[in-house]
């Protein structure tokens, strides 16, 4: 990637569509992944501390206390976790040059879009087809999946 002076969202959404990914865009996009990997990391390793000294309590009240602390840390691990390895897979797209597209489709995905939600794989509208296959089905198609 190329160094340059990081965009602001404002002139971000400025760019005219013929810009979409240029260098400037793909370097704001990496560093807010690089940014929001950094602070999932940092939460993923005070959470698995808290599991670490967790320590089991005699008294059934507190017992009972920590349980659900442990609880809570491991979900924080496991949720947290699950979006490492999509920001970490959106990192490796940007390297590749596929960053912004749809997997399904290879429409671009849209700023506004990736802005909400940067490690997004589909476009609005294969998205779209996405959930209409599993509210009518019942079952996600594998080809579409994209764990939102």
């Amino acid at each position: 990637m190329t160094t340059c002076a990081l965009l602001s969202q404002e002139a971000l959404l400025a760019m005219p569509a013929s810009d979409y990914m240029n260098d400037q865009q793909l370097a704001y996009f990496e560093h807010h992944l690089s940014t929001l990997r950094h602070e999932i990391l940092h939460e993923v390793k005070e959470a698995k501390e808290r599991i670490a000294q967790h320590d089991a309590s005699a008294d059934p009240i507190d017992a009972a206390s920590d349980q659900e602390s442990m609880q809570t840390a491991l979900r924080v691990v496991e949720r947290r976790s699950k979006l490492l390895k999509k920001v970490n897979a959106s990192l490796k797209h940007i390297q590749e040059g596929t960053y912004g597209y749809c997997s399904v489709t290879d429409d671009p995905i849209g700023l506004n879009r990736l802005l909400a939600r940067p490690t997004a794989t589909l476009s609005i509208a294969a998205k779209e087809r996405q959930e209409f296959f599993e509210r009518t089905s019942g079952t996600s198609d594998p080809d579409d999946n994209e764990d939102e």
